[in-house]
């Protein structure tokens, strides 16, 4: 076959409309609903069939159209309208960031969700990464994230006539995205990464995205050969293996393209485990460039590491088998001066020559700062992860928690953005996070708030029946089958919306677990109920998928047909649709695997209100007027027990609460009192739960510490770094020594006991050896006492050393007074742990002695 030369022909813009090109390539577009209506506007057909993506858009859109509308003044003044909302929103000064942050942060995620069009992304996590890098360019912040560029996506979910997920394979054009290829001195970058007996090249591409830049790292290059060229192809897909080329190429690659933009960062994030090989980047370059040893190189580098966790139960961390990492490191530990075991001991709890390579435990032993991302996950994280920190309570293990957010401006449909405007202010955006100011969502009419959000549910309605339609049709079915979807959902009856990742865990089908009173429910002839149902199954996730199938079925059975539907390819446009359209959105995972969970933070932007159980960000947020709950917290019953009580409670709670309340109208036509429910929804909700509060809250717990103990760490060529390695070490041999010889309670009259309010004099014999006083802390950790175990302990340090020569050296004793807040019976132990200026973390070293 004869070998064919492509090239493309592109409608040149007249000079009216240049600046369409530049508001293209910004994705600022994203969330800013008047820049995407000047796109829609040039051409509605050629809109909706590039999926809403403006450079498209401006690539097909006919020369003749371009020239109309180039002469259009109404149009032009938009135009020049939207472009002056966008300068003054690049160069605007008074940004949160300008006045309060300073630190240069570097972000690396595996996906970022974006936008419909840019398809970089699979579910939570990536609309996660999404939404913080919006408000991070929002706020100001000197931000500059890092990912992979995924030429095949996630996948495209087709759902056959049998309810079977089917997987179809994206292809994206580079040229159709809003990227540049980052160039230096005019020559394109290249970044290298050392896989076993080759270098592969990586190009990066530029993602503008406000303020802010994303670089997407990018194998597919005629210099590399055919399979590495494949490493980005898929976002999760293929082998270990694979994974494992990926991680290296974000994480090594992404540190690399950083250095050779030229962005120095003092703050590194990892949003989840995949990114972590940047640690070991980032110090053999120290090692390699300035001379200094890897411990204190990790001193530098952990202290600048900030590392968030997503996932509550062990198999959802990335782990590989020694053979793999030897496959792919061997050298490595030799460049830094370590053992072979020393390294592995990078990514194990224990020495243990069977364990596998954890990147969630590399991530937490390079990084001073780690977080949960909400107060319950907090808590499981802290008991998973607490084999890192062996013989530390499980409250003090260093992982906190900030809860997620969502970006407001990005999931308010833009109707919102306007009655915002008009009933709150025209800077609502800037204080989105400020509780009192969403007081005055009191001051919105009740007429006005229930006729906006029922003209969004229509359009909504509306989405969703053409998504059916264009499914039956693609699927062969009948006319009468295609038609009849003009017949499915109604605007008047209440619309409650299910869509995730179909996980098992997520209990998509709880609902079908009671078909029967399903049915009288939905069917209902005064006060009928529907359901739409969207989401994706991984496609090596058979249970997942056999979910879907069920729900399908029940779906096109003739006694639900029409109340509840399965809408496929659930994706960021149908996300958003549904968050603007139902009133009530379903979350029903099983406690305590959702970490946070962010869908249900959409909804109150729009008026709608929240039936979840309470987990994640839920557990946080309902206060039994916002929404309603399902099930009680169980602690310690069996998943069977925790399906049944959410069950019975989903139905009563549907039943006896929600549809009574929705189709209660005293005036005979507004539900006043569900109303009122959405105000509250909206006034509790969207002031915590948005990405500007999360962001800050990074920024004040986690950026602004880390940049400062970085730039401690370097200060004076690593001194401090060198004296902080040098003492660990010191420390690490001489800790055998440190005992607590004895311990008492001073009690003057009855023994041990004390009036509510006194004081408890301690006084303690510890061996220190050749240790000092000044580096440790003797500290009392007492509480609360029920057979024989300390709960709710505090921690208070016994501060008065005394050299007691007489019984050796390095014998001192300690003496110090705890209070008795409280009446009861109350536990005491005591313990020493190292301190040193310089340590980030209480229990940095993993070293405790206790009584």
């Amino acid at each position: 076959m004869e070998s064919l030369l492509t090239f493309n022909v592109i409608p040149k813009l007249p000079g009216s409309l240049e600046a369409l090109r530049e508001l293209a390539y910004n994705m600022w577009w994203s969330w800013e609903p008047t820049a995407r209506r000047l796109f829609r506007e040039l051409d509605v057909e050629l809109w909706e069939r590039t999926n809403h993506n403006p450079v498209r858009v401006l690539q097909l859109c006919h020369q003749s159209r371009l020239i109309e509308m180039g002469s259009d003044e109404r149009y032009l003044t938009e135009l020049g309208r939207v472009y002056q909302a966008f300068q003054n929103y690049i160069a605007r000064t008074d940004t949160y960031g300008a006045l309060h942050a300073q630190e240069a942060i570097a972000y690396f995620s595996a996906e970022y969700g974006l936008h419909e069009s840019f398809p970089n992304y699979s579910g939570g996590l990536g609309i996660l990464s999404g939404d913080h890098c919006k408000s991070a360019s929002d706020l100001g912040l000197n931000f500059r994230a890092v990912g992979l560029l995924y030429r095949d996506g996630y996948f495209k979910q087709q759902i056959n006539k049998e309810g079977w997920q089917e997987a179809v394979q994206l292809n994206q054009v580079v040229n159709h995205l809003p990227l540049r290829e980052v160039k230096i001195d005019d020559k394109p970058l290249r970044v290298s990464i050392e896989l076993p007996g080759r270098l592969v090249l990586a190009r990066v591409w530029e993602l503008a995205l406000g303020r802010i830049k994303i670089y997407l790292l990018d194998t597919m290059l005629p210099e590399n050969s055919s399979a590495d060229q494949l490493i980005t192809s898929s976002l999760y897909g293929g082998n270990q293996e694979l994974r494992m080329q990926q991680e290296m190429v974000l994480g090594i690659g992404g540190i690399r393209a950083l250095k050779a933009i030229g962005f120095v960062p003092n703050v590194c994030h990892m949003n989840e485990g995949h990114s972590a090989f940047l640690s070991l980047e980032r110090i053999r370059d120290l090692v390699e460039k300035n001379g200094i040893n890897f411990d204190t190189a990790l001193q530098v580098v952990a202290a600048s590491n900030i590392f968030t966790t997503h996932t509550p139960v062990p198999a959802g961390n990335e782990v590989f088998s020694e053979e793999l990492m030897k496959a792919y490191f061997e050298a490595y530990p030799g460049s830094v001066g370590l053992t072979w075991e020393q390294f592995m001991r990078l990514g194990q709890e224990s020495i243990d020559p069977k364990a596998l390579f954890s990147m969630t435990i590399l991530a937490l032993r390079t990084s001073r700062f780690s977080n949960a991302v909400s107060k319950l996950h907090g808590e499981v994280s802290r008991h998973l992860w607490q084999g890192v920190w062996k013989g530390v309570p499980v409250e003090e293990i260093p992982i906190i928690s900030i809860t997620n957010g969502v970006h407001a401006k990005t999931w308010a449909a833009g109707e919102f953005h306007n009655l915002y405007e008009k009933y709150l202010g025209k800077d609502w955006e800037d204080r989105q996070s400020d509780p009192d100011f969403w007081r005055g969502v009191i001051d919105i009419p009740d007429e006005v708030l229930w006729q906006l959000h029922q003209t969004l549910k229509q359009r909504s309605i509306e989405f969703m029946r053409e998504r059916i339609r264009r499914q039956r049709i693609r699927n062969g079915e009948t006319p009468d089958e295609v038609r009849h979807v003009n017949r499915i959902l109604n605007t008047d009856v209440l619309t409650i919306g299910f869509a995730r990742r179909f996980a098992t865990y997520k209990r998509g089908s709880l609902l079908f677990s009671d078909p029967e009173r399903l049915r009288r429910i939905v069917t209902n002839r005064e006060h009928p109920v529907q359901f739409i149902f969207a989401g994706k199954a991984h496609p090596a996730d058979e249970e997942g998928k056999k979910i879907i199938q069920e729900v399908y079925r029940y779906s096109r059975d003739p006694q639900f047909e029409g109340r509840i539907i399965f809408v496929e390819d659930y994706d960021i446009n149908i996300g958003r649709r549904l968050y603007h359209g139902c009133d009530v959105w379903l979350n029903n995972p099983l406690r305590p695997y959702e970490a946070s969970g962010t869908s249900g933070m959409k909804l109150p932007l729009n008026g709608g209100i929240n039936l979840s159980v309470l987990d994640g960000w839920w557990l946080e947020s309902f206060n039994g007027k916002n929404g309603w709950a399902i099930g009680a917290d169980i602690i310690g019953g069996s998943n069977d027990y925790q399906n049944e009580v959410d069950i019975q409670s989903l139905f009563s709670v549907l039943e006896n609460q929600i549809v009574p309340l929705y189709y209660a109208k005293p005036d005979g036509r507004l539900p006043l009192a569900w109303i009122q429910s959405m105000r509250e929804s909206m006034r509790t909700i969207v002031p915590m739960f948005n990405t500007h509060r999360m962001v800050k809250e990074y920024d004040h717990f986690l950026y602004e510490p880390a940049a400062v103990a970085h730039g401690i760490m370097e200060k004076n060529d690593f001194q401090n770094a060198r004296e902080l390695s040098q003492w660990k070490k010191e420390m690490i041999l001489l800790w055998p020594q440190v005992e607590v010889q004895e311990y008492q309670i001073i009690s003057s009259e009855q023994q041990n006991a004390f009036f509510v309010g006194e004081e408890v004099t301690l006084k303690a014999t510890v061996q220190l050896g050749a240790i000092k006083p000044e580096h440790v802390r003797v500290q009392a950790y007492f509480g609360p006492s029920e057979k024989n175990v300390i709960m709710s302990p505090q921690v208070q340090d016994i501060p008065n050393a005394i050299p007691l020569l007489e019984a050796g050296e390095g014998v001192y004793e300690y003496s110090g007074k705890i209070p008795a807040a409280e009446s009861g019976s109350y536990g005491l132990r005591l313990r020493i742990i190292p301190t040193h200026p310089y340590m980030l973390q209480p229990h940095e070293l993993r070293l405790i002695t206790w009584n």
